[in-house]
């Protein structure tokens, strides 16, 4: 059965992420997004409460905003959204983000 997850990873404190709200969304027709799921990073950084994707291209989007505010700190991301492809159902698909105020990277994880 075919997964998505993320595992978020505060690098400016060397610690993860926990409390951030991530969206996961799918490409409709026309370039428009349907919602398909939405969770929040545990005390671990990880969220995993997604349904098994389609095949189909998605984009997670986290507010790290709202992380960076409740620990008083200003970012220059506000936002970070990372659009993947879905090929394979049957694959597990995970994408870490590691985050500081000033700078993110991500990649496909296993």
């Amino acid at each position: 059965m075919s997964e998505v997850s993320t595992h978020v990873l505060d690098t400016s404190r060397g610690e993860p992420a926990a409390g951030v709200a991530v969206r996961l969304e799918r490409q409709g027709s026309a370039g428009s997004w349907q919602d398909f799921g939405t969770d929040v990073t545990g005390a671990d950084g990880r969220a995993r409460g997604f349904p098994a994707p389609l095949a189909g291209i998605y984009r997670l989007t986290f507010d790290t905003s709202g992380y960076f505010e409740d620990l008083g700190v200003k970012t220059f991301f506000p936002v970070v959204v990372v659009c993947f492809r879905v090929s394979a159902t049957r694959l597990r698909y995970h994408v870490p983000l590691l985050v500081s105020p000033f700078g993110y990277t991500t990649y496909r994880g296993s």
